[in-house]
């Protein structure tokens, strides 16, 4: 085995780390020198995977009660499970997807507040709260660490969650746009269509107008990118061959979370992502009022999370550079006296109960570790698989991981 992919030995592990920390004490670069080369990066990979919506603990890893029979059979047995795992509880912290997510990346929790709070050139919008990470994410100090370009750093989103599109940077002023990931999604490709059409004259003249609006409605979704045009020749590439086998129209494509594990596996194949956050979120359409909106969405993300492992080990390349994390956003009560099931806005105890789940390369298996573990430390931990420093991460390592 090559010696960058063999597994990282606890005592070995303790030992790096205590030296990076040295090192950041007495005032190391958070990452490579503006006229220093970066070097490229070996890996592993990670996937990482929001088990989104706020799928519960029941519905997931409960042998008799699960309703992802690969994840609780299959892949459980492979890794280190921490069913034990919460969200922090104080004043302030909410429990709901975009304030999960960012937990996730970031590593540090924040009491968010709509952009509009401390910009006045934007409007509030009603349940599309925009949310801006002080601190950098995940996908940053992977970028300023190693020759990693945008669109191998890549966050794959749901079409109903526009609010969720642009978490790929952070506010902070040593990293930011310059380190930028990049998003896939049904909104963005109908960004890209609607460019691609104005300019191949392809629109009737009668409808310009209206689709000249359309397009800078959704442009302006991104407001903290003023001089972007496109998402790069690369990803440009991406959504024209995407066209060429869905067409225009949208009805052809899978949609919902099958979208994205769609995407997913096209941009594993064609875009080659080191670091990879695939966002599901069908079971939030639970608040519509029906369980089985819920339910039904926990079995086709597992379904998701079956194809993309298989499409792993069975690209060379992939199947052993790579480490997978799954964890969910927030957790769910079960709550018999409201008229929406399996409710998370409420701060109760269960909505702050998740689990994580690691496996594949240089990861222990077989091991459920008991005791509670914080949210804040999936993105510490996933820093140290990458080799990176997430320095402004509040969590703790998941020293279990490492074999």
């Amino acid at each position: 085995m090559n010696a960058e992919l063999q597994p990282l030995h606890r005592r070995a592990f303790l030992w790096n780390t205590a030296l990076a920390g040295l090192g950041m004490a007495v005032g190391g670069p958070l990452f490579a020198e503006q006229n220093e080369p970066l070097k490229g990066y070996r890996g592993p990979n990670v996937i990482l995977i929001r088990w989104g919506g706020g799928t519960r603990r029941r519905e997931s890893i409960s042998p008799r009660h699960t309703l992802s029979p690969y994840l609780c059979h299959e892949l459980i047995p492979r890794g280190v499970l921490y069913p034990q795992m919460e969200i922090a509880q104080f004043e302030g912290l909410n429990t709901s997807h975009g304030e999960g997510t960012l937990n996730l990346i970031t590593g540090k929790y924040d009491r968010y507040k709509d952009a509009a709070a401390y910009r006045p050139e934007l409007n509030s919008k009603f349940l599309g709260a925009r949310f801006e990470a002080k601190v950098p994410t995940l996908f940053e100090y992977l970028r300023g660490s190693y020759d990693v370009p945008d669109h191998q750093a890549l966050i794959i989103n749901g079409e109903d969650r526009a609010d969720e599109e642009f978490y790929n940077f952070s506010n902070h002023h040593l990293f930011g746009v310059k380190y930028r990931s990049q998003t896939l999604s049904l909104r963005r490709y109908k960004t890209w269509l609607l460019r691609e059409k104005l300019r191949a004259g392809t629109i009737p003249a009668d409808d310009i107008e209206k689709q000249q609006k359309e397009l800078a409605k959704l442009e302006d979704l991104d407001y903290r990118v003023t001089h972007e045009t496109g998402q790069g020749a690369a990803i440009d590439a991406f959504w024209s061959r995407w066209r060429g086998y869905y067409g225009d129209s949208g009805l052809v494509n899978p949609r919902g979370d099958r979208l994205l594990t769609e995407l997913s596996l096209r941009a594993l194949k064609e875009l080659r992502p080191r670091l990879l956050m695939v966002n599901y979120q069908d079971c939030d359409y639970v608040h519509w009022g029906y369980l089985d909106h819920y339910t039904r969405a926990v079995g086709i993300m597992d379904e998701g999370v079956r194809a993309l492992v298989t499409a792993v080990e069975a690209d060379p390349e992939y199947r052993d550079n790579t480490v997978f994390a799954l964890v969910p956003d927030c957790g769910r009560d079960d709550n018999p006296f409201v008229d929406v099931p399996c409710q998370h806005h409420f701060g109760s105890r269960s909505a702050h109960e998740i689990f994580a789940l690691f496996w594949g390369t240089g990861v222990d298996k077989g091991r459920v570790i008991r005791g509670l573990r914080d949210q804040t430390s999936i993105a510490t931990t996933i820093g140290a698989l990458m080799k990176v420093r997430p320095s402004y991460a509040e969590g703790g390592v998941l020293e279990e991981v490492f074999a």
